[in-house]
Parts: structure tokens; C-alpha cells; sequence
């Protein structure tokens, strides 16, 4: 897949490949592409909605050293997910919740489960 080259400006990268700090960077970079390759949204749309939300958090004070850039990927790709109505806007607040339950109950060292119960809030 090909993608234009001012897309990705300003992520974190080693050369020209992106560069994860933790798992969670590189599911929310492929759920970003795969939903782009499904048609939910186009290129010049993701990086206007991306801008928009680095642009806001740097008005809210977030420094721009970097440490933030997937954590603006994540609310950027809800948002869009949310206006397409491909989702509720509540739903990734649901699944945050789940996750943070199914962690607390895992043993260290254990993969951590969904179950649901973990939705039962």
C-alpha cells in the first residue's frame, strides 16, 4: 500500500519506517490503515483530522516532544471512527473500562482476556 508522503509527517521514525514505543502505537497505526483500506476515510481527511487534534493539544499545553504523537493517533481515530458512524462515541470508553477490569484480574505475566464480564462496568 502507498501512501503520500506528507502523511505521516511528524511521527516518530527510524528512516522511513514508523517507530513504536509500545504494542499499543502499532495496533492503533494498523487500525488507522486497515479502516483507511476499507473506505471508512481518505488520506487528505485523516491527516486534516490528525492536524486538528495535535493542534488542540498543543493549545492545551501538550509540549510536542513526540512522547504524545500516538495518544493524538488513538483520540484522532476514535473521533473519525465516531463521526462515521461506525462506532458509538461511548464505545471506546466502554472498552477502556473493560480492558482496565480484565487487567486488574490477571495474574502478572498472564495474557489478558476480555471477557463479558469485564463489560458488565
Amino acid at each position: 500500500m502507498s501512501f503520500p508522503s506528507d502523511l505521516f509527517a511528524g511521527m516518530p521514525r527510524d528512516g522511513s519506517e514508523p517507530v513504536f514505543r509500545e504494542p499499543w502505537e502499532a495496533h492503533a497505526f494498523a487500525m488507522a490503515v486497515s479502516l483507511h483500506a476499507k473506505g471508512l476515510f481518505t488520506w487528505p481527511e485523516w491527516a486534516q483530522a490528525l492536524a486538528a487534534q495535535i493542534s488542540k493539544a498543543q493549545a492545551e499545553g501538550d509540549a510536542d516532544v513526540g512522547d504524545t504523537y500516538y495518544h493524538h493517533w488513538l483520540a484522532t481515530l476514535e473521533a473519525l471512527v465516531a463521526r462515521k458512524g461506525a462506532s458509538d462515541a461511548s464505545e471506546p470508553a466502554k472498552y477502556r473500562d473493560a480492558w482496565h477490569s480484565a487487567a486488574h484480574r490477571t495474574p502478572h505475566g498472564k495474557p489478558i482476556e476480555l471477557l463479558a464480564q469485564d463489560f458488565a462496568g
